[in-house]
């Protein structure tokens, strides 16, 4: 809702009014004195925007996260001054490292008080500067449009990413004539950068004369919107192609051409394919280190493509043969329209031997174990199979997290959403709350450790207050599972304050109203499952597994990425 050019109006007002035109339908926050006139005003405005109250600032953070992730929309969150700025700071962080688009507008003390160590004063623009694409203090009221359509612009395109605000509090009272404003040029910033023609025909020759060309696919695809041109490029060149943890969601699992995870805990014929192709393109992706284990002997033996939006990445962490900047769904059309189709289906089978091996030694002792406890991947799969795999999944970090991404499958894009560069532990289940507000169409599912989830145990109260449909599924092995294997295979079995005892979680749940089941026995384990997806509302299943399961394969840190473990 616009005003009419000299309508005076509060500073508050004209925020709450910048977000609706920037076509924002859901906030997630907390309020506080710092931030109090903001929030009297979003009462005024309720059938526009859906506040949902969490129960931590952090929490608002990764829940805008979530949201952002499922939608492709910038995820908002809106909290008080000083601690409840502070607490924010994870979560923005996080969407720094994974290029997720969220503005987090937090409360700040009346100019004339800064610098006076005032209650809750905290210079939170200082703060953010270093993990977040722009911060700013808004002063007066008279910026607020003009700040707003240019943190939304700032967020949203290039490299997409977090923008903090800090809005005074004289400036949410003061009276200001409000203006609407679009931001859609900013000087120096060149957000969507100029296509090298001569680097794109240089690209395409190369992968026509490849005799084994490898793609690595990346979240740059889904954050571009690429997918479709993405599917074009590899079934135009049959080039096999491996996924980051945060693009495994780009094509179906199922896709021919898509031959699984890349990196420490990825499928093993990905990491030694890497190691042999002779023309590796890079897609949407950042090299890193869990992707690439040692640098040095990283793909040495082919020529390097690499498409990515921020040139910052290009070189960074391994050579680019053939850099190409800019956008990749402009770029991907301009090279499958070079590219000669070519049979390398030869290639493509020699990926087979290595999936066969993986299968026998480790995804078959996973999936379907004889006898013992219940195994965390078989867990995974049979939530993935009972979704059709059309749900959206979303873990926290630890074996949770790699277990999850070895073994849900994927039919649709904007599928997964986790911590990938930050790997923070208690992102899941306000993630999630994210994702479940941003598609009500879908079943959303949260896996989750036993140490994750008592890092935000308190949006329990989330999902109970809004009744939001979150199917939360906990893996409980009584461990910080991750920690506990490195100190397995490298510490000896010094398993140094990784053992957790736990509260019984089914009457902690029942607390928050919450339908819940524990499982134990393989045996019940389908059936679970089907009720857990058939209760109307939220439904929380723990699974006790294996007190020592791990992950595999792996490859041991510092070690080559095509040396990994299959066995313990």
């Amino acid at each position: 809702m616009d005003t009419n050019k000299n309508e005076q109006i509060q500073g508050s007002e004209a925020l709450i009014r910048a977000l609706v035109r920037e076509g924002v339908d859901t906030i997630f926050g907390y309020p506080g004195g710092a931030i109090m006139p903001v929030y009297d005003t979003l009462m005024d405005h309720a059938d526009e925007i859906n506040h949902i109250l969490v129960r931590h600032e952090q929490g608002a953070t990764h829940a805008a996260e979530g949201y952002a992730r499922a939608s492709g929309k910038t995820g908002v969150c809106l909290v008080t001054g000083g601690p409840g700025a502070t607490n924010t700071l994870t979560g923005i962080a996080d969407a720094m490292l994974d290029s997720t688009p969220v503005v987090v507008i937090a409360g700040q003390i009346a100019t004339d008080m800064i610098g006076t160590d005032a209650f809750q004063e905290v210079d939170f623009t200082c703060v953010t500067q270093p993990v977040c694409k722009w911060s700013y203090q808004i002063s007066t009221p008279d910026e607020i449009s003009r700040v707003i359509a240019r943190a939304f612009f700032v967020a949203r395109t290039g490299r997409p990413g977090p923008v903090v605000l800090s809005i005074t509090k004289d400036a949410q009272t003061g009276m200001t004539e409000y203006a609407p404003e679009k931001v859609t040029y900013i000087r120096s910033y060149d957000y969507d950068p100029e296509i090298d023609i001569t680097r794109i025909r240089e690209a395409a020759a190369a992968i026509n004369s490849a005799r084994r060309p490898f793609v690595l696919a990346g979240q740059g695809i889904e954050l571009g919107g690429a997918q479709e041109e993405f599917r074009e490029f590899v079934e135009k060149g049959c080039l096999p192609f491996g996924c980051t943890l945060l693009g495994l969601s780009v094509l179906p699992t199922s896709h021919p051409l898509n031959k699984g995870m890349l990196g420490m805990h990825g499928n093993l014929c990905n990491n030694v394919k890497t190691n042999e192709c002779d023309v590796l393109i890079a897609v949407g992706m950042r090299f890193d280190d869990r992707v690439t284990g040692d640098v040095n002997t990283y793909a040495r033996q082919a020529r390097i493509i690499h498409l990515d939006i921020d040139p910052a990445e290009i070189g960074k962490n391994v050579r680019a043969d053939i850099p190409i900047l800019g956008n990749c769904r402009k770029s991907l059309a301009m090279l499958t329209e070079r590219l000669v189709k070519t049979d390398r289906s030869e290639w493509c089978d020699s990926f087979r031997k290595y999936r066969e091996e993986e299968y026998e030694r480790v995804i078959r002792k996973e999936l379907y174990p004889e006898s013992g406890p219940l195994n965390m991947g078989e867990v995974v799969d049979a939530v993935s199979n009972a979704t059709g795999h059309r749900a959206i999944l979303v873990t926290d970090v630890g074996q949770n997290q790699m277990m999850a991404a070895r073994y849900f499958k994927f039919t649709e894009k904007r599928s997964i959403i986790t911590s990938g560069g930050m790997g923070t532990m208690g992102f899941a289940m306000p993630a999630g709350i994210g994702a479940a507000y941003a598609r009500p169409d879908r079943t959303v599912c949260v896996f989750m450790g036993d140490g994750g989830l008592q890092m935000t145990l308190e949006e329990l109260g989330t999902v109970m207050e809004h009744r939001i449909p979150l199917k939360m599924i906990l893996l409980n092995n009584n461990y910080l599972g991750n920690v506990r294997q490195w100190q397995e295979l490298f510490y000896d079995r010094r398993y140094s304050f990784t053992h957790l005892a736990n509260p019984d979680f089914q009457i902690l749940v029942s607390a928050y109203s919450i339908p819940s089941r524990r499982v134990a026995e393989r045996k019940d384990l389908r059936d679970a499952v089907r009720e857990m997806l058939e209760t109307d509302g939220p439904f929380f299943l723990e699974a006790c597994v294996a007190e020592e399961g791990n992950v595999l394969p792996m490859t041991p840190p510092g070690k080559s990425i095509s040396d990994m473990l299959m066995e313990c």
